[in-house]
């Protein structure tokens, strides 16, 4: 994909963080955009945002495989072909694995893991149709390394890390136009966090707190390093120096990273 003029661009979790940033972006260098998002009034305002470019606004719960399903045939129909797909729609659970309860266990995969892969699979024929596409999966820092209290977000990014990995490799054996990447965000500044559900209510506010120092990237700078990595088709696009970092040392030190993190969640994480 050279360049993203015209080309329809499917946003979930389009209503605040990465989402709006990046249906600006998308807009920004021309495409069209079909934006969904659970929160109605956030994606209005993202909508309200955008000039010059044609936006349809869907709500949607990625949860919902047939609601998925749907709302790829109901874009197809609305714009014609689609070109991208960004799975961005996620959540936080912040729980150890023995006190998390299964509820919240299958809220968060079916958000961060089925979301993506049914997303995924939803639109992948009319991507392939399109002669030009471009599926792009969130994953995230914590797809790259384990982290105590992150076991059920650890499973999923770790999944759709896998998932979009090979899926990959697929479409360049079965020589399809389609290019995938995966996305490793480090410490963003959105409120993901802030509507984390955690296993002990008292902890929530020092969770928050601890996650506000750490986030080191805006939305925006986040929305431009996708854009570009999409460009560049780049297999996995890392955003944010943390990200860099971690990824290096999980490199560099294999399994051999777990003290390290270890010592670091016992001040921060593991409350």
């Amino acid at each position: 994909m050279k360049d993203l003029k015209n080309k329809v661009a499917v946003v979930t979790g389009a209503g605040s963080g990465i989402g709006r940033a990046l249906a600006k972006a998308l807009a920004a260098c021309g495409c069209r955009l079909a934006l969904s998002d659970v929160n109605e009034e956030g994606l209005a305002e993202t909508a309200a945002a955008i000039e010059g470019s044609e936006v349809k606004t869907y709500r949607l719960d990625v949860g919902d495989r047939d609601a998925i399903y749907a709302h790829a045939a109901e874009v197809a129909k609305d714009f014609g072909q689609v070109n991208i797909i960004i799975n961005n729609a996620g959540v936080a659970l912040s729980a150890s694995v023995r006190e998390m309860t299964d509820v919240d266990f299958e809220w968060i995969m079916n958000i961060d893991f089925w979301g993506v892969a049914h997303g995924t699979r939803a639109f992948l024929p009319y991507l392939i149709a399109s002669g030009d596409g471009h599926v792009v999966n969130i994953s995230s820092v914590f797809g790259l390394i384990g982290v105590p209290t992150q076991s059920a977000y650890n499973a999923a990014k770790f999944a759709v890390r896998g998932f979009t990995e090979s899926l990959r490799q697929e479409m360049k054996l079965e020589k399809q136009p389609v290019a995938v990447s995966c996305v490793h965000p480090g410490g963003i500044r959105t409120n993901i966090v802030n509507s984390a559900r955690t296993s002990k209510a008292e902890h929530a506010t020092e969770l928050r707190k601890g996650f506000d120092k750490l986030a080191m990237t805006t939305p925006e700078k986040a929305a431009e390093t996708i854009v570009k990595g999409m460009l560049k088709n780049e297999s996995r696009i890392l955003v944010g120096p943390d990200a860099w970092g971690i990824d290096a040392i999980n490199r560099l030190l294999g399994s051999a990273y777990q003290p390290l993190v270890q010592r670091f969640s016992r001040k921060t994480l593991y409350i």
